[in-house]
Protein backbone atom coordinates (compact mmCIF):
# COMPACT_ATOMS: atom_id res chain seq x y z
CA UNK A 1 0.00 0.00 0.00
CA UNK A 2 1.22 3.35 -0.91
CA UNK A 3 0.80 6.63 0.28
CA UNK A 4 1.79 9.54 -1.47
CA UNK A 5 2.39 12.86 -0.40
CA UNK A 6 -0.79 14.32 0.91
CA UNK A 7 -1.33 17.93 -0.67
CA UNK A 8 -1.48 20.79 1.56
CA UNK A 9 -4.91 21.17 2.09
CA UNK A 10 -8.04 19.52 1.49
CA UNK A 11 -11.86 20.81 0.94
CA UNK A 12 -14.11 17.94 1.24
CA UNK A 13 -17.03 19.87 -0.78
CA UNK A 14 -16.35 21.78 -3.63
CA UNK A 15 -18.72 23.29 -5.97
CA UNK A 16 -19.72 21.25 -8.83
CA UNK A 17 -22.05 21.66 -12.00
CA UNK A 18 -25.06 20.21 -10.22
CA UNK A 19 -23.97 21.67 -6.73
CA UNK A 20 -23.62 25.26 -9.31
CA UNK A 21 -27.13 24.84 -10.99
CA UNK A 22 -29.12 24.57 -7.81
CA UNK A 23 -27.51 26.96 -5.85
CA UNK A 24 -28.47 29.76 -8.42
CA UNK A 25 -32.22 28.20 -8.72
CA UNK A 26 -32.34 28.56 -4.99
CA UNK A 27 -31.00 32.03 -4.62
CA UNK A 28 -32.89 33.21 -7.35
CA UNK A 29 -36.10 31.89 -6.50
CA UNK A 30 -35.18 33.13 -2.89
CA UNK A 31 -34.32 36.60 -3.62
CA UNK A 32 -37.37 36.76 -6.20
CA UNK A 33 -39.60 35.39 -2.86
CA UNK A 34 -38.33 37.99 -0.92
CA UNK A 35 -38.20 41.24 -2.81
CA UNK A 36 -40.75 40.67 -5.34
CA UNK A 37 -43.55 43.13 -2.96
CA UNK A 38 -41.18 45.78 -3.55
CA UNK A 39 -42.07 46.12 -6.94
CA UNK A 40 -45.66 45.06 -7.14
CA UNK A 41 -48.09 47.58 -8.62
CA UNK A 42 -50.89 49.57 -5.84
CA UNK A 43 -53.24 47.84 -8.09
CA UNK A 44 -52.22 44.24 -7.66
CA UNK A 45 -54.32 41.71 -5.81
CA UNK A 46 -51.43 40.44 -4.60
CA UNK A 47 -49.54 43.33 -2.79
CA UNK A 48 -48.47 41.79 0.64
CA UNK A 49 -46.53 39.68 1.97
CA UNK A 50 -48.14 37.53 4.47
CA UNK A 51 -50.30 35.46 2.49
CA UNK A 52 -47.66 33.63 0.43
CA UNK A 53 -45.39 32.81 3.40
CA UNK A 54 -46.41 29.35 3.60
CA UNK A 55 -45.91 28.99 -0.11
CA UNK A 56 -42.31 30.13 -0.09
CA UNK A 57 -41.52 28.29 2.52
CA UNK A 58 -43.12 25.23 0.83
CA UNK A 59 -40.76 26.14 -2.31
CA UNK A 60 -37.71 26.65 -0.88
CA UNK A 61 -37.16 24.26 1.62
CA UNK A 62 -37.10 20.99 -0.94
CA UNK A 63 -34.85 23.38 -3.38
CA UNK A 64 -32.51 24.03 -0.35
CA UNK A 65 -32.43 19.97 0.17
CA UNK A 66 -31.58 19.90 -3.43
CA UNK A 67 -28.77 21.94 -3.12
CA UNK A 68 -27.32 19.35 -0.22
CA UNK A 69 -28.50 16.05 -2.93
CA UNK A 70 -26.80 18.12 -5.13
CA UNK A 71 -23.07 18.55 -3.87
CA UNK A 72 -23.24 15.18 -2.51
CA UNK A 73 -24.00 13.58 -6.01
CA UNK A 74 -21.06 16.21 -8.01
CA UNK A 75 -18.89 13.47 -5.51
CA UNK A 76 -17.57 16.10 -3.20
CA UNK A 77 -19.18 14.50 -0.11
CA UNK A 78 -18.39 11.11 1.78
CA UNK A 79 -19.24 9.72 4.33
CA UNK A 80 -16.64 11.72 6.65
CA UNK A 81 -17.35 14.94 5.26
CA UNK A 82 -21.12 14.23 6.04
CA UNK A 83 -19.71 13.23 9.44
CA UNK A 84 -17.68 16.64 9.77
CA UNK A 85 -20.95 18.34 8.73
CA UNK A 86 -22.99 16.98 11.07
CA UNK A 87 -20.59 17.24 13.97
CA UNK A 88 -20.29 21.01 12.89
CA UNK A 89 -24.25 21.78 12.20
CA UNK A 90 -24.34 20.27 15.50
CA UNK A 91 -21.99 22.93 17.56
CA UNK A 92 -23.61 25.64 15.69
CA UNK A 93 -27.01 25.28 16.39
CA UNK A 94 -25.96 24.25 19.92
CA UNK A 95 -24.19 27.69 19.79
CA UNK A 96 -26.96 29.70 18.70
CA UNK A 97 -29.52 29.53 21.98
CA UNK A 98 -26.21 30.67 24.02
CA UNK A 99 -26.80 34.24 23.23
CA UNK A 100 -30.36 34.32 21.65
CA UNK A 101 -32.55 37.19 23.21
CA UNK A 102 -29.03 38.89 24.52
CA UNK A 103 -28.66 42.24 22.07
CA UNK A 104 -27.81 39.83 19.18
CA UNK A 105 -24.67 37.72 20.58
CA UNK A 106 -24.88 35.16 18.87
CA UNK A 107 -21.60 32.74 18.51
CA UNK A 108 -22.48 30.46 16.32
CA UNK A 109 -21.69 33.04 13.78
CA UNK A 110 -17.58 32.55 14.02
CA UNK A 111 -18.04 29.15 14.15
CA UNK A 112 -19.74 29.87 10.59
CA UNK A 113 -17.01 32.18 9.81
CA UNK A 114 -13.77 30.20 10.08
CA UNK A 115 -15.44 26.41 9.00
CA UNK A 116 -16.14 28.50 5.46
CA UNK A 117 -12.83 29.69 5.22
CA UNK A 118 -11.32 26.37 6.26
CA UNK A 119 -13.69 24.16 4.52
CA UNK A 120 -14.37 25.96 1.16
CA UNK A 121 -17.35 27.47 -0.29
CA UNK A 122 -19.53 24.45 -1.03
CA UNK A 123 -19.09 23.07 2.29
CA UNK A 124 -20.11 26.47 3.70
CA UNK A 125 -22.96 26.86 2.56
CA UNK A 126 -24.55 23.22 2.92
CA UNK A 127 -23.10 24.06 6.24
CA UNK A 128 -25.14 27.54 7.34
CA UNK A 129 -28.06 26.07 6.09
CA UNK A 130 -27.67 22.61 7.67
CA UNK A 131 -26.89 24.35 11.15
CA UNK A 132 -30.04 27.18 10.49
CA UNK A 133 -32.11 24.15 10.05
CA UNK A 134 -31.00 22.04 13.07
CA UNK A 135 -30.83 25.47 15.73
CA UNK A 136 -34.62 25.94 14.43
CA UNK A 137 -35.79 22.66 15.06
CA UNK A 138 -33.61 22.47 18.77
CA UNK A 139 -35.07 25.92 19.50
CA UNK A 140 -39.08 25.81 17.88
CA UNK A 141 -38.54 28.22 15.64
CA UNK A 142 -39.79 26.47 12.76
CA UNK A 143 -41.77 29.06 10.68
CA UNK A 144 -41.80 30.52 7.31
CA UNK A 145 -39.27 32.81 7.89
CA UNK A 146 -36.84 29.18 8.35
CA UNK A 147 -35.78 29.16 4.71
CA UNK A 148 -34.49 32.55 4.28
CA UNK A 149 -32.63 32.14 7.24
CA UNK A 150 -30.88 29.24 5.67
CA UNK A 151 -30.36 30.94 2.43
CA UNK A 152 -29.11 33.77 4.56
CA UNK A 153 -26.67 31.83 6.49
CA UNK A 154 -25.63 29.50 3.70
CA UNK A 155 -24.43 32.87 1.97
CA UNK A 156 -22.48 33.92 5.23
CA UNK A 157 -21.25 31.05 5.16
CA UNK A 158 -20.01 30.24 1.72
CA UNK A 159 -18.78 34.15 1.63
CA UNK A 160 -15.98 32.90 4.17
CA UNK A 161 -14.71 30.12 1.93
CA UNK A 162 -14.62 32.49 -0.84
CA UNK A 163 -12.39 34.93 0.46
CA UNK A 164 -8.66 35.19 -1.15
CA UNK A 165 -5.56 33.38 -0.79
CA UNK A 166 -6.85 30.24 1.12
CA UNK A 167 -3.80 28.15 0.91
CA UNK A 168 -1.02 31.06 1.29
CA UNK A 169 -2.33 33.90 4.12
CA UNK A 170 -2.29 32.86 7.76
CA UNK A 171 -1.42 34.28 10.85
CA UNK A 172 -3.12 37.96 11.90
CA UNK A 173 -3.36 38.86 8.23
CA UNK A 174 -6.16 35.67 7.83
CA UNK A 175 -7.68 36.69 11.16
CA UNK A 176 -8.13 40.14 10.43
CA UNK A 177 -9.60 39.61 7.11
CA UNK A 178 -11.78 37.25 8.60
CA UNK A 179 -13.03 39.86 11.18
CA UNK A 180 -13.48 42.19 8.60
CA UNK A 181 -15.89 39.80 6.33
CA UNK A 182 -17.60 38.76 9.76
CA UNK A 183 -18.40 42.06 10.48
CA UNK A 184 -20.02 43.40 7.51
CA UNK A 185 -21.34 39.94 6.97
CA UNK A 186 -23.31 39.69 10.23
CA UNK A 187 -24.97 42.91 8.76
CA UNK A 188 -25.53 42.04 5.43
CA UNK A 189 -27.29 38.54 6.88
CA UNK A 190 -29.26 40.90 9.73
CA UNK A 191 -30.90 42.99 6.37
CA UNK A 192 -31.71 40.03 4.09
CA UNK A 193 -33.82 38.57 7.02
CA UNK A 194 -35.06 41.65 8.70
CA UNK A 195 -36.47 42.67 4.71
CA UNK A 196 -38.16 39.50 4.84
CA UNK A 197 -39.65 40.10 8.23
CA UNK A 198 -40.52 44.04 6.74
CA UNK A 199 -42.78 43.29 3.69
CA UNK A 200 -44.07 40.40 5.44
CA UNK A 201 -45.84 42.92 8.44
CA UNK A 202 -47.09 45.06 5.64
CA UNK A 203 -49.46 47.25 7.18
CA UNK A 204 -47.67 50.71 6.15
CA UNK A 205 -50.80 52.47 4.70
CA UNK A 206 -52.62 52.51 8.22
CA UNK A 207 -49.45 53.14 10.31
CA UNK A 208 -49.68 56.15 10.45
CA UNK A 209 -52.59 58.87 10.40
CA UNK A 210 -51.23 60.69 7.91
CA UNK A 211 -51.07 57.81 5.84
CA UNK A 212 -47.57 58.06 5.41
CA UNK A 213 -46.45 54.47 6.28
CA UNK A 214 -44.09 55.31 8.53
CA UNK A 215 -41.10 53.18 8.86
CA UNK A 216 -43.32 50.08 7.49
CA UNK A 217 -43.81 48.39 3.91
CA UNK A 218 -46.54 50.12 2.10
CA UNK A 219 -47.97 47.67 -0.87
CA UNK A 220 -47.59 49.30 -4.23
CA UNK A 221 -45.63 52.69 -3.16
CA UNK A 222 -42.49 53.59 -5.39
CA UNK A 223 -39.79 51.71 -4.54
CA UNK A 224 -37.31 54.41 -3.99
CA UNK A 225 -40.00 55.41 -0.78
CA UNK A 226 -39.75 51.74 0.53
CA UNK A 227 -36.40 51.79 0.44
CA UNK A 228 -36.22 54.48 2.41
CA UNK A 229 -38.66 53.43 5.02
CA UNK A 230 -36.57 50.23 5.44
CA UNK A 231 -33.33 51.89 6.05
CA UNK A 232 -34.87 53.67 8.62
CA UNK A 233 -36.63 50.59 9.55
CA UNK A 234 -33.51 48.82 10.24
CA UNK A 235 -32.06 52.00 12.24
CA UNK A 236 -34.90 51.84 14.40
CA UNK A 237 -35.46 48.02 15.41
CA UNK A 238 -32.48 45.99 14.12
CA UNK A 239 -29.15 47.88 14.37
CA UNK A 240 -28.35 47.23 17.58
CA UNK A 241 -28.56 43.65 17.33
CA UNK A 242 -26.78 43.24 13.89
CA UNK A 243 -23.81 45.53 15.64
CA UNK A 244 -23.57 42.70 18.61
CA UNK A 245 -23.85 39.87 16.62
CA UNK A 246 -20.55 41.35 14.22
CA UNK A 247 -18.92 42.72 17.81
CA UNK A 248 -18.66 39.43 19.26
CA UNK A 249 -17.95 37.66 15.87
CA UNK A 250 -14.93 39.93 15.50
CA UNK A 251 -13.75 39.79 19.00
CA UNK A 252 -14.12 35.61 19.09
CA UNK A 253 -12.34 35.74 15.54
CA UNK A 254 -9.50 37.56 16.62
CA UNK A 255 -9.02 36.11 20.29
CA UNK A 256 -9.59 32.07 19.67
CA UNK A 257 -9.90 31.97 15.80
CA UNK A 258 -6.09 31.15 15.61
CA UNK A 259 -6.73 28.09 17.57
CA UNK A 260 -9.89 27.05 15.80
CA UNK A 261 -8.60 27.49 12.61
CA UNK A 262 -5.80 25.37 13.18
CA UNK A 263 -7.99 22.61 14.48
CA UNK A 264 -10.03 22.45 11.57
CA UNK A 265 -7.31 22.20 9.65
CA UNK A 266 -5.86 19.70 11.92
CA UNK A 267 -9.08 17.63 11.47
CA UNK A 268 -9.23 18.06 7.52
CA UNK A 269 -5.74 16.77 6.39
CA UNK A 270 -6.40 13.71 9.17
CA UNK A 271 -10.12 13.00 7.73
CA UNK A 272 -8.26 13.28 4.10
CA UNK A 273 -11.66 13.13 2.48
CA UNK A 274 -10.04 13.66 -1.37
CA UNK A 275 -8.38 10.38 -0.39
CA UNK A 276 -8.75 7.91 -4.05
CA UNK A 277 -8.36 4.31 -2.97
CA UNK A 278 -7.79 2.56 -6.16
CA UNK A 279 -7.64 -1.41 -6.22
CA UNK A 280 -4.87 -3.16 -8.71
CA UNK A 281 -4.02 -6.77 -9.79
CA UNK A 282 -0.40 -7.83 -8.97
CA UNK A 283 1.44 -9.71 -11.91
CA UNK A 284 1.11 -12.73 -9.45
CA UNK A 285 -0.73 -13.46 -5.95
CA UNK A 286 0.57 -15.54 -3.62
CA UNK A 287 0.02 -19.12 -3.43
CA UNK A 288 -3.60 -20.36 -1.89
CA UNK A 289 -4.79 -15.81 -1.92
CA UNK A 290 -6.33 -13.88 -4.72
CA UNK A 291 -4.41 -11.70 -5.93
CA UNK A 292 -5.07 -8.40 -5.23
CA UNK A 293 -2.78 -4.74 -4.04
CA UNK A 294 -4.41 -1.37 -2.70
CA UNK A 295 -2.86 2.25 -3.77
CA UNK A 296 -4.06 4.68 -1.76
CA UNK A 297 -3.39 8.23 -3.64
CA UNK A 298 -4.42 11.91 -2.86
CA UNK A 299 -5.25 13.39 -5.76
CA UNK A 300 -6.75 17.13 -6.35
CA UNK A 301 -9.74 17.62 -8.22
Amino acid sequence: MKHPAKPGSSRPVRLGPRSITALVLVSFIGLIGICWPLFADASSAVTTHSADAPWLFAALLPLLIAVVIATISDCGMDAKAIAMLGVLAAVGAALRPLGAGTAGLEPMFFLMVLSGRVLGPGFGFVLGAVTMFASALLTGGVGPWMPTQMLAMGWFTMGAGLLPAPERLRGRGERLMLAAYGFVAAFAYGTITNLYGWVTIGGGETATGDGSGGIYFVPGAPLHENLVRFLTFLVATSLGWDLGRAALTVVLTLTIGSTLLKALRRATRRANFEAQVTFEGPKRGAPGEAAHRTYVTYERK
